[in-house]
């Protein structure tokens, strides 16, 4: 007959997953999608989810030359994280149920700094909506630029979040402490370095941040946006191998071609001259540089950037549907890095931009390990196992989660710098 588990390894196991719900902060501000275990095992994990439609709209009543086909784009989510805690306790060990306690809420901990990890390495590394700052955090005036890039490309207000590195979320809070003329919030500020909400955004304290390298790619790099320069990007919902096989299309990405890549790096964020956002609905043009960033550099005088560069100079209706920038063409158009200064990443983004996949382990109960599951409120599911080997008298103890995090909308997403020159 196998063990079973005593009524204080459940209790334990129980308050190790409250405190692990207690800690997702930042992966309860993503969307979640449920997966079907079936299906992601089936394939290979990775599954499509689609981005948001753009419609558009004709003047006139007659609408017979307006009967066109939309272009449904997706992106590929996949279940990419597979992350375990584990412990040992001996017979003597064991003598204190306490120490199996303190191990579990330990990894509970270190489990849930990964998810939060993940989720902010995602927002950091893959946002393209860049705001470049020249001073430190000083408080309502750089939050209310981050809220200026998404109202001006369209991107839907609530669900706003802002996390903030330590030291300028402190910086933000020592402006608001000296507000003494308003009320409640100055209090809280001085008291607590706390912040809130400010411009539209819920704002959350980082005990760690990414940091980005200053862009150390050379001066005068430069770009061709005329038509012939061919570095304007048409969506495709689908592609169609030489074999005939067709296959979706992650139009999150563009290749271009530069005057050289020499030292430039992926994380990179830039702007260039003449090419100015445009506003995802309208197609306005904001008046405001696109920025962008490096996903890889490929050749010599190749990258991939993020977003592609949809400027509707190929006359395309998929181009005219999702159109994201208004191009002045230059065969020399300058390109101009902002990350100058290595500084904190401060990821801000649309909750609908990010997305969260629970995964699940088929772990047999009936193998001779103890097995317990539970999830999150999240809908991240733990599984807790343990195994006694009688050679040792020794029990092990392992905690896994296994998840995926997709940036389903780069445009949604950014990043803000501090201290840049």
């Amino acid at each position: 007959m196998s063990n079973s588990f005593s009524k204080e390894e459940v209790v334990a196991f129980e308050n190790v997953l409250e405190k692990f719900d207690d800690q997702l902060v930042l992966s309860r501000n993503v969307s979640k999608y449920a997966t079907d275990s079936t299906t992601m095992e089936r394939t290979g994990d990775t599954i499509w989810r689609p981005m948001p439609y753009i419609a558009q709209s004709h003047d006139g009543t007659d609408a017979t030359a307006n009967f066109d086909e939309a272009t449904q784009l997706a992106v590929p989510a996949r279940l990419g994280y597979s992350k375990h805690s584990t412990a040992i306790l001996t017979a003597k060990e064991l003598r204190d149920l306490l120490q199996e306690g303190r191990l579990g809420e330990a990894a509970a901990q270190k489990l849930a700094s990964d998810i939060n990890v993940a989720v902010m390495n995602v927002a950091a590394l893959q946002g393209t909506l860049v705001v470049k700052r020249t001073t430190a955090a000083s408080g309502f005036d750089d939050v209310a630029q981050c809220e200026a890039i998404m109202n001006e490309q369209g991107v839907q207000g609530g669900d706003r979040y802002l996390a903030l590195s330590t030291r300028d979320y402190n910086g933000m809070a020592s402006n608001l402490a000296g507000r003494g003329t308003m009320q409640g919030k100055p209090v809280t500020a001085y008291e607590k370095a706390f912040v809130g909400q400010v411009a539209s955004f819920d704002t959350y304290k980082l005990d760690y941040a990414n940091r980005l390298l200053a862009a150390s790619g050379g001066a005068g790099l430069t770009i061709n946006t005329l038509v012939a320069g061919a570095n304007y990007y048409t969506p495709r919902a689908t592609s169609t191998a030489a074999t005939g096989e067709t296959s979706n299309v992650d139009n999150r990405y563009q290749t271009v071609t530069i005057s050289a890549t020499t030292n430039v790096r992926a994380g990179d964020s830039f702007t260039i001259a003449g090419v100015n956002a445009a506003h995802h609905i309208t197609k306005g043009d904001t008046g405001q540089l696109k920025t962008f960033r490096v996903i890889s550099v490929d050749s010599g005088t190749t990258m991939t950037i993020s977003p592609p560069i949809i400027s509707a100079q190929g006359g395309t209706d998929a181009e005219l549907q999702y159109q994201n920038t208004v191009v002045t063409g230059s065969a020399t158009a300058a390109i101009v890095f902002l990350n100058t200064v290595t500084a904190a990443v401060n990821p801000f983004w649309h909750k609908d931009a990010i997305e969260l996949l629970p995964g699940r382990y088929a772990v047999p109960s009936d193998a001779g390990v103890q097995v317990m599951r539970s999830s999150t409120e999240q809908g991240i599911e733990i599984v807790m196992q343990k195994f006694y080997d009688i050679n040792v008298m020794k029990t092990k103890y392992r905690w896994d989660v296994f998840f995926g995090v997709c940036m389903k909308q780069p445009e949604m997403a950014g990043l803000m710098q501090f201290s840049q020159t």
